[in-house]
């Protein structure tokens, strides 16, 4: 019994160091500094900035905290004070963040291009059509109940892209969201809208990246992409710092940190390298030198007349410190 009872208190005293040496690991004074980024779930879930934290952590003692959501989420966690930068992909959102004050120093980092998936029985007959073109098609497929279109519904970059898409085809999305027999809106991320896609058989626009990645990943077999590339479909990333003059909180030297870092060669790198290898392309292309140098000229004047304001990527009132991220 005496022999129970030591054991007891023997496992007891181990379980108490074992707390109290884990509490003090865990209340430590950090060495790091936190930087909180709120992003597009497209670099997200394609796995890219999994790759950037590797290396961007190897080289600063900052540590990178992401928040995955839509890029109008993405912003209003910013105007909260929130997040110190925001890396997203909609420039009508992100010039109205820029002149509400909240954010501040703007560059551009990457550009793929959306493309309209669907089943690859392709009921609307859209394939290698115009994107125009390729809506007015399901619209009418959609009305007939011989087709559906999955919407991401949640303000996000690439929710904001397909509303213009409708509206240039001589839609009213907001009409088209009351059509709920063929048109559906899933509220949710890339990554879910597209598997809800798959499920229905159904058609949906997507950014090319998390397409490529989850069909690589055997998630959504019964889609491909039947219209992509061109100049309505041209998608393109950036991110902005959060103006630490109107949010004393944030953390605007790392956050700088971490932008020179984006679009260092070192940065710009990694970007034009992920995905080679599993996919036999990028899925995001480097814009940094593009823009620069102006690399290609036609890709340049696509990006400067979907993607600048007043001529440029950032207007100089909008910007605070580091000029050399413009040099």
């Amino acid at each position: 019994m005496r022999k129970v009872f030591f054991v007891w208190v023997s496992l007891l005293v181990i379980a108490v160091i074992a707390s109290v040496v884990a509490t003090t690991y865990y209340l430590r004074p950090s060495t790091k500094e936190r930087l909180i980024v709120s992003t597009t779930t497209s670099l997200y879930d394609t796995g890219l900035l999994d790759a950037i934290e590797t290396e961007f952590e190897a080289k600063y003692p900052i540590d990178l905290n992401f928040i995955s959501v839509g890029t109008g989420i993405a912003i209003q966690h910013a105007q909260r004070g929130d997040a110190d930068l925001i890396m997203v992909h909609s420039p009508t959102d992100e010039l109205g963040f820029l002149t509400s004050g909240t954010g501040v120093n703007r560059k551009i980092i990457a550009y793929n291009f959306f493309a309209i998936v669907g089943p690859k029985t392709d009921p609307a007959e859209i394939r290698d059509t115009a994107p125009l073109q390729a809506l007015s098609k399901i619209v009418e497929s959609g009305r007939s109940g011989t087709a559906q279109w999955v919407s991401r519904g949640d303000n996000s970059g690439t929710h904001v892209k397909e509303q213009s898409l409708w509206t240039a085809a001589g839609f009213s999305w907001k009409n088209l969201t009351k059509e709920t027999s063929w048109y559906i809106s899933a509220g949710s991320g890339m990554g879910a809208t597209l598997n809800m896609a798959n499920e229905k058989s159904a058609y949906t626009l997507a950014d090319m990246g998390t397409y490529l990645a989850y069909s690589k990943q055997g998630r959504i077999p019964l889609l491909e992409v039947l219209v992509g590339q061109g100049k309505d479909l041209l998608n393109v990333y950036s991110a902005i710092a959060v103006n630490q003059t109107l949010h004393t909180n944030v953390n605007f030297d790392g956050a700088m940190t971490f932008m020179k870092f984006l679009i260092s060669d070192e940065g710009q790198q990694i970007i034009e390298q992920f995905g080679k290898a599993d996919y036999g392309q990028s899925l995001f292309y480097p814009a940094v030198r593009l823009l620069k140098e102006n690399t290609d000229p036609a890709m340049s004047e696509m990006i400067r007349e979907y993607a600048f304001f007043n001529g440029t990527e950032c207007p100089q009132e909008y910007r605070k410190g580091y000029p050399e991220i413009y040099g």
